[in-house]
Parts: structure tokens; sequence; C-alpha cells
């Protein structure tokens, strides 16, 4: 349920549009502050990225996608991780409390 994520509109469109151009095919997972009280709207928004069957995301997509991150106009500090680079600890704390920012079918 996308309306749990603190985050206006017109970012999430830019988002989703954003992981269509630079990594289609691949799940995004928002997780952290902006799921709970604690945040305010400077609050910086963190992701997981699940590559197709959880494989690793290439370097330089991944890369790819940052950049345009840092170009776009969205206002606040966009964090990307690839699923694959954290550790299983780390993906159970995700996993207790996640929205799927970007669903693929």
């Amino acid at each position: 349920m996308t309306n749990r994520l603190r985050l206006p509109e017109k970012y999430r469109l830019m988002l989703e549009s954003l992981f269509q151009e630079h990594l289609p095919g691949v799940e995004v997972w928002a997780y952290g502050s902006r799921l709970t009280n604690r945040c305010h709207d400077g609050s910086d928004l963190d992701l997981v990225l699940r590559g197709p069957e959880l494989q690793e995301i290439p370097i330089e997509k991944l890369l790819e996608l940052r950049h345009a991150l840092q170009e776009s106009t969205i206002p606040f500090l966009v964090e990307t991780h690839d699923w694959n680079h954290l550790p299983d600890r780390f993906h159970k704390e995700i996993e207790r409390d996640f929205v799927r920012l970007v669903k693929v079918d």
C-alpha cells in the first residue's frame, strides 16, 4: 500500500518514471523513516532494489540511476541499495516493514 509511504504523488510518479527508464523489471521497496511518524518533508527516502529473480543489478545501471536521481528535481535524498549487497539480517529488518513503490508483474 503506497498510501503508508509519506511521499507526495508527484515525486512518486517521478521515481516510477526514472525506474522504468533506467531499471525496468526491477521491483523497488521503500523502507525506513518515510513509513513512520518520525519523517518530515526533507527526510531521505530509503529504497531497496530487487532485480528479476533477485539477481544482482549491474553496477553501471545502478550508477546511471543514482546519477538520474541526483539530477532530478526531487528535493530530498533518495538512497538506493541492491538487495544482493545487503546482509541477511538487514533483509529481515526490511521485510518487517516496507512498501512496494514499483511492482513487477
